[in-house]
């Protein structure tokens, strides 16, 4: 068992206050196999007296000095890849090389593009060339991170770089069920020199630390990924602080697949859902296919969803791995039987194991055929290998398809017809939209309208979250 009770705070690991063991489970045999602590409030209080006490000194740092830190960390970082990779396999159940191109590689992205952000950035500027007037970027103070387990090191990278990168001080809670990553990720900031105070790490859980630091009054933002459900009681939390509340939530991506598509269209869909074993909020879990191309699309998903191997995660090989917990392993297999029993038409998976891993939260990979959009499976995160396929006669009829759902985070079109591609995008209800396959790049703005969320992550977008806008009149 790793013991992995320490918090750190003001620059060492140390014990926990109050003794609240928790047991990191490893998804793909359900073993525990790490020891962490749930953190307190004392915990929280003492991790944002010191975050308060360095942003006096870490808030005007040169720019020149924070990005001498930010490369120093970058270096380490690639240094410890190996190390990363096969922690966020073990805690979250990516495969290997899934772990290692997709997850550890995002790290590594969003800190060179923030870097790179950060040296073009201009904190102060005049108003205009006539005006007295002067604007200045300013750190908005001690920040909340808050942190999911299904991108670990890429939405902790999305968080911290930035905030560091303006001069806010912090307190970064991971997942508590896939903490590890967050803990390693501790270490290289400590080894590349930050000074004391300005980043704190302290586990534990939503309810717990989550809701200490969404009331703590001395917490001036909070940057939340997760969960539409948790999103709401953080935000009611802060409401009385009245501080900033940034939030990355759920989502339920539609896929509009039109017969003009590429051929290959309807299986890159089914590979796309099924990545990261469907754990991802942008995902796009209702594929929506032109009736005239509707019965060659489900032999085309079904099929691929046959060949997609499910196995454990710490091995190397182009397969999905486990769910992250028993929790939502249950929620999965309960959104699939629902959709059985609400008629729709099951094509592939199921909700039994699959052969020979009988032991860990594996998931069949699963496609449902004639869905309607008010089954509960065309309306809730699954956040699984589940895909929903849905059938329409025209173009508006699609997007009204797709919108209809109290998310916004990510949609798809598919067609070679680029006008009408244009048109789909800019109907869409979602804070980003993938033509044809592409992917967002590194330094594009990510969020969501409505319950996905608001705010952004990325780029400059990403560095303004954490900045306060001053107005400075005379300054001439």
């Amino acid at each position: 068992m790793i013991d992995k009770r320490k918090f750190y705070i003001n620059g060492t690991w140390v014990d926990p206050i109050t003794k609240n063991d928790f047991d990191v489970i490893d998804p793909s045999n359900e073993q525990s196999y790490a020891c962490i602590s749930l953190g307190s409030k004392k915990d929280v209080d003492l991790a944002v007296s010191a975050a308060k006490k360095a942003l006096v000194t870490w808030s005007q740092i040169d720019k020149i000095e924070k990005i001498n830190l930010l490369e120093n960390l970058l270096m380490i970082y690639k240094s410890r890849w190996d190390e990363i990779t096969q922690t966020m396999s073990k805690e979250m159940g990516a495969p290997l090389d899934w772990s290692s191109s997709a997850q550890t590689s995002s790290g590594e992205d969003h800190i060179k593009d923030f870097i790179l952000r950060l040296k073009n950035f201009k904190f102060e500027t005049k108003f205009n060339n006539v005006s007295n007037n002067y604007i200045v970027y300013e750190p908005i103070g001690v920040c909340g991170l808050i942190t999911p387990w299904n991108w670990p090191i890429n939405q902790i990278t999305l968080k911290v770089i930035p905030a560091l990168a303006v001069g806010c001080t912090m307190i970064l809670k991971p997942s508590e069920i896939a903490p590890l990553s967050g803990m390693l990720f501790a270490e290289i900031i400590h080894e590349a020199g930050f000074p004391e105070g300005v980043f704190n790490l302290i586990n534990g859980d939503g309810a717990g630390v989550g809701t200490d630091l969404s009331t703590h009054s001395d917490i001036d933002m909070i940057s939340f990924t997760g969960s539409t459900r948790a999103g709401k009681l953080i935000s009611k939390n802060a409401a009385d602080t009245i501080k900033r509340v940034c939030l990355e939530l759920g989502g339920k991506g539609g896929n509009i697949i039109f017969s003009d598509s590429h051929p290959d269209a309807v299986r890159d869909g089914v590979r796309n859902i099924m990545s990261n074993s469907g754990q991802s909020c942008d995902a796009p879990t209702r594929m929506l296919v032109e009736r005239s191309i509707y019965k060659r699309a489900i032999v085309e998903a079904a099929d691929e969803a046959n060949k997609i191997k499910v196995d454990i995660a710490l091995k190397h090989g182009n397969h999905i791995g486990p769910v992250i917990s028993q929790i939502q392993y249950d929620k999965i297999i309960d959104l699939i039987r629902s959709g059985i029993n609400e008629g729709a038409t099951l094509v592939a998976g199921g909700p039994e194991k699959p052969n020979g891993l009988e032991k860990g939260y594996f998931v069949k990979p699963t496609i449902f055929t004639d869905v309607t959009n008010d089954m509960r499976i065309a309306k809730e995160e699954i956040f699984g290998p589940v895909l929903s396929i849905i059938p329409f006669e025209n173009e508006d009829e699609a997007v009204s398809i797709v919108n209809d759902t109290s998310y916004g985070l990510g949609n798809y079109v598919q067609t070679q017809d680029k006008e009408k591609a244009k048109r789909v995008a800019r109907k869409f209800r979602s804070g980003g939209v993938y033509i044809n396959g592409n992917s967002a790049e590194p330094g594009t703005p990510f969020g969501g309208y409505r319950q996905s969320g608001n705010g952004r992550e990325g780029g400059d977008w990403g560095l303004e979250e954490y900045l306060e806008i001053k107005t400075i009149c005379g300054w001439e």
